[in-house]
């Protein structure tokens, strides 16, 4: 049975781009990182704290704790290196697991042969010492091993997570074309902004940005609005610590009565489709939706704040001329209507970028699944710039 208050190594995964955003995250929470990586944060941390990791970060995908690191040379040692791990230290007999796994050697042929030998060992070693095995799949419902075997070296981890941390849960309609809940975060997080002065969203489709907008400046957390993680099928997990947890991140939130939020969509479906999301998550009640044109976005006067677009990048044959005009107008209205504001434009399309017509203060880069992308940054003064 696994010490939940054991500390060990874990690696905090997250999107390429980033990654100091995850950092920052994982520094609020308490923690100091070891190193930093492209795709990840290395700390120390208990199973316990693990736990926290899961249910407070935005922008992560997985949280993985190691429970070995060995020397492996070929495929032809796998079988026998895994079936040592006392895995029945960490899986019940009658459980439920998974393998997945990242390999960089030579003589992996194949890329699920590493799943395939690390599960056959692993039920191998429950047959010889329990008589049964547990049963397996390739699916994230149960307890998730994870694999990363680069040349000679080999660690093994418990992916805490299971499923995907980018995804918050309570996106219950994507809509066209969604932006992952974690990388709505990150980018939200690049603009800076704070929540005493506006945050504007045209072209809202499902309202993900808006969305998000609302959770940070409340302090409505990811795991609100999930109950599976794999750490639940480790032995030793204790069902009432996570309840007071999830107890915990209710006593966190804080209402905001001047929050100012806009979110507007020429579709009244994805005006509709953003409210419901909006409901599931609970803040339908801080972001004002408006089915427009996004010229027609109402922009407060006072305070200024930031307006975030994310339009389409014009993926298909013959949708480049129509949203060549659509990006030339967003420079028309982010220079006629938003002086003050300072405005961001996410796009996966650099020609279409050059319509905007205005000259971008930033470039901030991003993975969007992947398409290689740029949050940026406009500041629109009003009248002159100052020398």
């Amino acid at each position: 049975m696994l010490d939940f208050n054991l500390k060990g190594k874990v690696f905090v995964t997250c999107k390429d781009r980033s990654v100091s955003y995850l950092e920052k995250e994982v520094r609020e929470l308490g923690f100091v990182p070891e190193s930093v990586t492209r795709t990840g944060v290395e700390l120390r941390a208990t199973m316990e704290e693990c736990m926290d990791l899961n249910l407070y970060l935005r922008t992560a995908s997985q949280v993985l704790y190691e429970i070995k690191s060995f020397y492996l040379r070929n495929a032809d040692d796998i079988y026998r290196r895994f079936k040592a791990i006392p895995w029945e230290d960490y899986l019940d007999v009658d459980g439920y697991f998974s393998v997945n796994s990242v390999a960089e050697n030579e003589s992996i042929t194949t890329p699920l042969i590493v799943n395939v030998k690390v599960k056959d060992a692993i039920v191998d070693r429950f047959r010889e010492l329990k008589g049964r095995r547990p049963d397996s799949g390739s699916d994230f419902n149960g307890l998730v091993f994870q694999v990363y075997w680069k040349e000679t070296q080999c660690s093994v981890y418990i992916n805490t997570s299971g499923d995907t941390l980018a995804k918050h849960g309570y996106r219950k309609i994507p809509g066209k074309a969604p932006m992952m809940e974690a990388l709505a975060a990150a980018t939200i997080y690049a603009t800076e902004w704070n929540t005493r002065v506006p945050f504007i969203n045209p072209m809202c489709g499902s309202g993900t940005l808006a969305i998000e907008a609302a959770l940070m400046a409340t302090k409505r957390y990811p795991g609100l609005y999930r109950d599976h993680y794999s750490f639940q099928h480790i032995l030793g997990y204790d069902e009432q610590a996570f309840l007071a947890k999830k107890k915990k991140l209710e006593s966190k939130i804080m209402e905001l009565p001047d929050l100012k939020i806009i979110a507007s969509d020429i579709s009244l479906q994805a005006v509709s489709f953003a409210q419901e999301n909006a409901i599931t998550a609970g803040v339908d009640h801080m972001i004002e939706f408006q089915v427009c044109d996004f010229a027609e976005t109402e922009i407060p006067e006072r305070p200024r704040g930031v307006i975030m677009f994310n339009p389409e990048y014009g993926e298909r044959l013959g949708e480049n001329d129509e949203l060549e005009i659509t990006y030339k107008r967003m420079g028309d209205f982010l220079k006629q209507k938003c002086a003050g504001y300072r405005g961001y434009i996410f796009t996966g399309n650099l020609e279409l970028a050059k319509k905007i017509g205005l000259k971008a203060s930033r470039r901030i880069e991003f993975w969007n699944g992947t398409i290689d992308c740029r949050l940026l940054k406009y500041d629109l003064y009003e009248g002159k710039k100052e020398e």
